[in-house]
């Protein structure tokens, strides 16, 4: 096999930013002129995050082939140029879930089923395909060093990297080297026992990623190193930073792709980052601030809108903005009548959502949103959202609902696809990844994309009820985008409002902060010009 492949691990706590971290150097070794792909391997035994609460496991990213992914996935279309598919998530589920499929089929002959080879031998096989045809394959492995979940992985590139010998497999670990307040000074234990598990499993670390929230002295790596048996060059510091773009520009500084590119024997040009640096500038010099309101339930855990954040941030540095998110309880809005949790806004989203918890506190968002001429961008539900309030208050439908929130409504101009009706398998059923939409020419969001035809991506089971659409629109709310061969709406806007755009799909899964979706952009450029036309307090 020609493709070199790195694998990540981390150790000590979860959440050090394994997959930010992949995601970067992936951007490194880009700028350096190498074709790479990132997929992440996932301990867990469900089959796809698609039926986890985000408060467990955060955003579910979506990828084109209608694939229900881990959050990773998603830092890793942002820093790179990589568009991630189902091949770039494996689980627990989906390991043993083809074994078991296999053992039915009597591919192994009547032999013993077991973790080692069988499990693991289809771990490696999973890694061997996705790594193929590329220079370089980054492997994160989900979960720290020491976790039962993690074995059978951990066994697998052990594996690896004994069947693949010489300069061809690299292993990076992540490890925690905390302040501790009491003894004013850095430990490096926790890394140390970290790595001695590692080790005790047969992987000897090549590179370590410290995250620490301040510097570490020389002295200190050449602990780390000698307690490791690590090179000495080869303990990166990782510091926590402001800016989660500058990640890349941080490990180029401490020589991380020189070190890559030295082990693995690599022939490269010098790697580039002035965009990633233009990027930090901008997000760390920006010359006025803007306020979104990000009306949601899970308000709490800031991961489930990872992507939603990201692409506002985006905009923010693309106009030279910061965007300040003002995340808004739905839930406690809807017994607020003054609007006090809002009206400092400059703008109005509403991102996706399930259940009906919350639902009448989105209504009276969008029917402020839309009254006071603040601009307002619906996303997927909040799409809905606008459709339920248009109807109640415009159109007169006074019981106008979604059927996920009243299944008996006569009203429903909310309602689930015919398709969804008989589903009884909750994961990877609802309207997945990428479809087409065609805009009506000359409407707002046709100009927006420069475009009347379009392709974005889909994570839902309820839709816009086409019964209901020639009153609605009779009463002026613009059904400017549609799905042709489905039939269905894509997008909606009011002519008289100065940016009011809602969409069934999810334009924040497709933003980078090197290519910025244009809804995020013209909408943050609207609330920003909102902003400015309001009258000096």
């Amino acid at each position: 096999m020609k493709t070199k492949l790195i694998f990540i691990t981390g150790g000590v706590v979860s959440s050090l930013g394994k997959g930010i971290a992949a995601a970067s150097i992936g951007a490194i070794l880009e700028s350096r002129g190498l074709k790479l792909t990132i997929v992440k391997l996932d301990p867990y035994i469900n089959v796809d995050p698609g039926t986890m609460s985000p408060f467990q496991h955060g955003e579910v990213f979506v990828t084109d082939d209608g694939y229900e992914a881990d959050l990773d996935l998603g830092h890793y279309e942002r820093y790179t140029n990589i568009v991630t598919s189902s091949h770039h998530n494996f689980t627990t589920g989906q390991i043993y879930d083809t074994v078991i499929q296999k053992e039915r089929r009597g591919e192994y002959l009547g032999k013993t089923v077991q973790v080692i080879p069988h499990i693991t031998n289809q771990i490696k096989e999973n890694i061997y395909n996705a790594a193929e045809g590329n220079d370089v394959a980054i492997i994160e492995i989900g979960g720290t060093v020491g976790d039962i979940e993690s074995l059978p992985f951990l066994e697998a590139i052990r594996q690896v990297g004994h069947e693949m010998k010489g300069n061809q497999v690299l292993f990076i670990h992540m490890t925690l080297v905390p302040f501790i307040a009491a003894a004013e000074e850095l430990k490096t234990k926790p890394t140390q026992h970290s790595v001695t598990k590692l080790r005790e499993i047969g992987i000897q670390p090549d590179i370590l990623l410290c995250r620490t929230d301040r510097d570490l002295s020389t002295e200190l790596r050449k602990k780390i190193a000698l307690f490791t048996n690590v090179a000495h060059d080869a303990v990166i510091q990782a510091k926590d930073v402001d800016c989660v773009y500058e990640v890349p520009i941080r490990f180029h500084d401490e020589g991380l792709d020189g070190k890559i590119v030295e082990l693995l024997q690599l022939w490269t040009k010098r790697s580039n980052l002035q965009k990633w640096a233009d990027i930090v500038y901008s997000f760390k010099n920006p010359k006025d601030v803007v306020n979104i309101g990000v009306a949601g339930k899970y308000v709490n855990l800031r991961d489930s809108y990872k992507s939603l954040h990201e692409a506002l941030e985006h905009a923010g540095i693309a106009l030279n903005l910061k965007v300040n998110i003002v995340y808004i309880d739905s839930e406690q809005i809807e017994s607020d009548s003054d609007a006090m949790a809002w009206n400092h806004c400059d703008g109005i989203l509403i991102p996706g959502g399930f259940g009906e918890r919350g639902i009448e506190g989105k209504i009276k968002m969008v029917k402020y949103a839309r009254e006071q001429k603040v601009p307002y961008f619906g996303i997927c539900l909040g799409l809905q959202m606008a459709v339920i309030e248009y109807a109640r208050n415009i159109v007169g439908m006074k019981n106008a609902n979604t059927t996920e929130a009243d299944q008996n409504t006569s009203e429903n101009v909310i309602d689930l696809m015919n398709e969804q009706k008989n589903v009884t398998d909750m994961g990877a059923t609802m309207r997945l990844g990428a479809y087409p939409a065609k805009f009506i020419p000359d409407t707002k969001i046709a100009g927006i994309y420069g475009s009347t035809e379009i392709s974005e991506r889909h994570r839902h089971r309820y839709e816009v009820n086409n019964k209901f659409v020639p009153e609605l629109e009779k009463a002026g709310l613009v059904f400017s985008g549609k799905n042709v061969k489905l039939d269905l709406v894509e997008t909606v806007e009011i002519k008289d409002h100065p940016w009011f755009i809602g969409v069934q799909y999810h334009p924040e899964f497709k933003s980078k902060p090197l290519d910025v979706h244009p809804l995020f952009y013209r909408f943050v450029e609207a609330s920003y010009a909102y902003k400015q036309s309001k009258p000096a307090k």
